[in-house]
């Protein structure tokens, strides 16, 4: 088990069906080495007994602000006071609105705003509340405000939908508690990474799209996550979980890749561009389907907006990861791209021949201005993590560069 490294833990449980799987986070909790006290809503204990949860931690749970057995030993402030850290899991889209309000009208609300210990979430909800406008903006304004967001999951849910929404399992969310606390090589780094392909529609049933499966960039994003930093992962279509700790905003097109891009730029350390973005789109979408009535189609086609370029040229911009897949003269065209971008780093692999696409290892080059690397075929879990080795000396380097220039 993944010591979490906090002593002192404070675990709400707000009132959804995934209240079960808290019982087991409790319990491994505890097992990691955790104090743990729970604190429950009103609605949290319609699913599960507070004597459940009181039997796994040892400790009493807490459910009301006006406590009378508690009060006068531990009131909220005193219990804000105690923990090191706090993690509400399951944490509705109710409740996670009345976060993003500032709402202090029950007991873990209250201790939310007043505790400065470091606040994670998991999500538990319908795929299509997960998926609403506002509870995306509310998870927006929690993650400016530093409230680490953990998950949510994708799968089957309670109510016979499936998609993203489901609370991570209780292991996961340990392990990225874990990942939080350790101090790796990118803590304190905010890091963006891209993953996956997109689809640029002809009509709409049709689109013009890639091979790209999306699984490097996760696995960068997982990566940096188990280094410390905070990451963001801006994904075109695909089917994969997003990483523990890692907060996902889901796109199509490369005009939403860079819209998506450019709103969360801001303050960012480290860019890395590693998803396989359409470099052309149909300029006129049909409205309906196309039907098959003569024996050629033509598409015209106008060029995307360069994400990676964009951001390279960026006054003060991130420090700029790029990716490339070559079917050809991979070392050339690489050094030929990150000279004609002005990157600071670029990770090339080749592809075709079943190589590269939809695979579960891969190979990289790994070039910059004065020096390149190359990594054998292994896991893109590995790769991942063997690239970041690089970057971290890299990065630091251009660090040390800039404060001195």
């Amino acid at each position: 088990m993944t010591n979490t490294g906090t002593e002192c833990l404070l675990l709400g449980i707000t009132g959804g069906i995934s209240a079960y799987k808290s019982v087991e986070l409790a319990r491994l909790l505890v097992a990691s080495g955790a104090r743990v006290r729970v604190v429950m809503t009103e609605a949290a204990t319609r699913f599960v007994t507070p004597l459940t949860f009181q039997a796994v931690t040892g400790n009493p749970v807490h459910c009301h602000l006006f406590d009378e057995e508690y009060e006068a030993a531990m009131g909220h402030i005193e219990l804000a006071r105690w923990a090191d850290q706090m993690l509400i899991a399951p944490a509705t889209a109710d409740f996670l609105a009345r976060m993003a309000q500032g709402l202090a009208d029950d007991l873990l609300s209250t201790l939310y705003l007043a505790s400065s210990v470091p606040v994670s979430v998991v999500p538990a909800m319908n795929v299509h509340m997960w998926r609403h406008a506002a509870v995306q903006q509310n998870l927006s304004v929690l993650a400016s405000r530093g409230v680490n967001i953990l998950g949510p999951d994708s799968g089957a849910q309670a109510c016979g939908d499936a998609g993203p929404g489901r609370m991570l399992e209780p292991t996961d969310i340990v392990a990225a508690l874990g990942s939080l606390n350790h101090r790796g090589m990118f803590a304190g780094n905010k890091v963006l990474v891209t993953a996956g392909p997109t689809q640029e529609a002809i009509d709409p049933v049709r689109f013009v799209g890639n091979r790209s499966s999306g699984k490097m960039g996760f696995a960068l994003a997982e990566a940096f996550v188990r280094e410390g930093a905070e990451v963001v992962l801006v994904s075109g279509p695909v089917a994969l979980n997003t990483p523990p700790g890692v907060r996902r905003v889901n796109v199509q097109t490369a005009l939403q890749m860079h819209g998506a891009v450019f709103e969360n730029i801001k303050k960012t350390d480290i860019f890395a561009g590693c998803a396989a973005v359409a470099d052309y789109r149909p300029e006129l979408p049909e409205g309906q389907k196309i039907k098959k009535t003569s024996e050629r189609l033509a598409l015209n086609l106008v060029r995307n907006p360069d994400i990676l370029a964009e951001v390279a040229a960026l006054k003060d911009g991130p420090y700029t990861l790029g990716f490339a897949a070559e079917t050809e003269n991979l070392a050339e065209n690489a050094r030929a791209k990150l000279l004609a971008k002005k990157l600071n780093m670029l990770a090339a692999n080749p592809v075709g021949d079943n190589l590269g696409f939809e695979r579960d290892d891969n190979s990289l080059l790994v070039i910059w201005p004065g020096g390149e690397k190359q990594l054998p075929v292994q896991d893109k879990g590995a790769l991942a993590q063997s690239l970041l080795g690089i970057l971290e000396q890299q990065y630091q380097a251009h660090v040390g560069h800039v404060k001195g220039s």
